[in-house]
């Protein structure tokens, strides 16, 4: 039996970028769409030319894909103007792409309230702009605006909408579910009545996640009979964002429900670059990725408690419904106050320590896993602060910097400026070397007497000079005169990784200092540095 074809339309470069605090530049479009094109979505709806300059401009470009259609965006013609004589139609029409999105209100309501025509001038808006795309022979497609609300206030208007389209030459009509209200048995029941005027092989779906569903109604449409679904990377868009791209391409192909009777252009191969996709996505937004999405997430595929570390090791399929290289991701077992033994042996196995399962270190490295935790260290986000504990327990970690002493002060000056000054006297190969910095904050001054002083730190010096500190987190556990203060530092360097550390005191500078200690540590480390003397 032959598979019918689902189209997968990515709108990350158009709907994505209508969330709060997301601007891409044309460099940033061009990466997205190349890494699309790659993974093989048909449709890459590049974004609206002539709405704003960084839009237009990306069309100018002329991009050239091997396997997606480049699709602009518009919305049907404005009430009172020929098709023909409409800018923002016009606008269209000159990107030449060969595939053409237009957006047209479904929903009465939104007729008579937002566009303030007659539900006739509605109607002749879509006919109209339907025929201008169709004569000059782009693949044309309508988004239905708000059609499952509107197909529930007024059934008969909100279908005669999609059929003005259709029966003037759409190739898909895109039902729309714009406010995300709708549930997965609604859209069944719509699309299963909505397939008996327009056939499900010319039907798109294009939900939004208000109610958490986009990614559940968008696959519910598909077995109702549509045949195009969009979304984003990540579930990108405005409010709660759009249907998840990441979620929905591999249960399509992974998912024996959807694999057995539906197939998709992107090719098996190809599902184990979603990962390196969603992570590209946020670094170019500068933003730390949602370690929790299903599928590509930091953490889909971490396993915590004890029981669960020891039955995935006996077979993974005990805690994981697919194999996590399907999908370009990796499996990590998690080290915390749950842990078992399981967890620490599994650990020491996955950082390339050798070990003897008889090993006395390693209850002891367990027991004081859960002692640290207790006071405030969790080790589930600080792989870095583990694997140094771990190693300084099993005996293979060599000192490097010795922190002797350190002060830090915090002055207000005549500016209103706040200013921390920060003094660090450290011990390399027996000598010490007195190291000082400011920064606008006590880590931060901290951080810059090091860095400013790295030439001082004799051979060191080469290993540090391109650590960055990314991020600083500060929780405070507990209330009162006898507050603990958890500090948690992401880390880099010049090689793009990525490291965290973590520190647990009374006092946030104790705490503080630890963390970036061992951030040092674990940099010298990581690059075979020698021993102090």
């Amino acid at each position: 039996m032959s598979k019918e074809k689902i189209h997968i339309f990515d709108t990350t470069l158009r709907d994505g970028a209508q969330t709060q605090g997301v601007d891409f530049s044309i460099d940033d479009k061009l990466k997205i769409a190349k890494a699309l094109d790659n993974l093989g979505v048909d449709y890459i709806e590049g974004g609206w030319p002539g709405a704003n300059p960084t839009d237009t401009e990306f069309f100018q470009k002329k991009i050239k894909l091997k396997s997606s259609v480049l699709t602009a965006f518009g919305m049907t013609k404005r009430a009172g103007r020929s098709a023909d004589n409409d800018p923002g139609l016009s606008s269209i029409l000159n990107s030449n792409t060969p595939a053409v999105c237009l957006v047209g209100k479904s929903w009465d309501f939104h007729v008579d309230i937002a566009l303030g025509i007659s539900n006739k001038e509605n109607l002749e808006n879509i006919s109209e702009s339907t025929k201008l795309f169709v004569k000059e022979k782009k693949e044309f497609m309508f988004d239905a605006e708000h059609f499952f609300d509107g197909f529930k206030n007024n059934k008969e208007y909100a279908l005669s909408c999609i059929k003005s389209a259709y029966d003037n030459g759409a190739r898909w009509i895109v039902l729309c579910d714009t406010n995300g209200g709708t549930l997965p048995n609604e859209i069944s029941e719509i699309v299963n009545e909505v397939s008996k005027s327009v056939p499900g092989k010319n039907l798109g779906i294009h939900a939004h996640n208000d109610t958490g569903n986009a990614v559940a109604n968008s696959l519910a449409a598909v077995l109702s009979g549509v045949r195009q679904i969009q979304g984003t990377i990540n579930g990108l868009g405005e409010r709660c964002g759009n249907a998840n791209l990441m979620s929905i391409i591999p249960t399509l192909h992974l998912k024996e429900t959807y694999s057995k009777k539906y197939e998709i252009n992107i090719k098996k191969e190809n599902i184990s670059k979603l990962t390196q996709c969603s992570r590209l996505l946020d670094e170019i937004l500068n933003r730390k990725p949602n370690q929790h999405l299903p599928y590509v997430g930091a953490a889909a595929f971490s396993h915590k408690g004890g029981l669960h570390v020891s039955a995935v090791q006996k077979d993974p399929k005990t805690y994981e419904h697919i194999n996590p290289e399907d999908v370009g991701n990796t499996r990590n077992i998690v080290v915390s106050d749950q842990s078992g033994k399981s967890n620490i042996v599994s650990r020491l196995k996955s950082i390339g320590i050798d070990f003897k399962q008889d090993d006395p270190k390693i209850k002891k490295l367990l027991e004081e896993v859960k002692d640290r935790e207790f006071i405030g260290y969790s080790y589930d986000g600080a792989d870095a602060s583990f694997e140094l504990l771990a190693r300084r327990i099993m005996g293979e970690i060599p000192r490097y910097i010795l922190i002797k002493e350190y002060d830090v002060s915090v002055k207000k000056n005549n500016s209103g400026e706040i200013i921390s000054s920060a003094k660090a006297q450290l011990e390399v190969d027996k000598k010490l070397i007195l190291c000082e910095g400011e920064g606008n904050g006590p880590v931060h001054a901290l951080d810059n007497a090091i860095r400013n002083n790295v030439d001082k730190l004799a051979k060191y010096s080469q290993y540090l000079k391109d650590l960055k500190l990314v991020d600083y987190k500060v929780r405070i556990l507990n209330t009162g005169t006898e507050a603990v203060t958890r500090v948690s530092i992401e880390s880099t360097d010049s090689k793009g990784k990525n490291w965290f550390t973590i520190g647990v005191s009374p006092n946030i500078i104790d705490a503080s200092f630890k963390a970036l200690v061992d951030s040092l540590d674990y940099k010298l480390f990581k690059d075979k540095a020698p021993a102090s003397l």
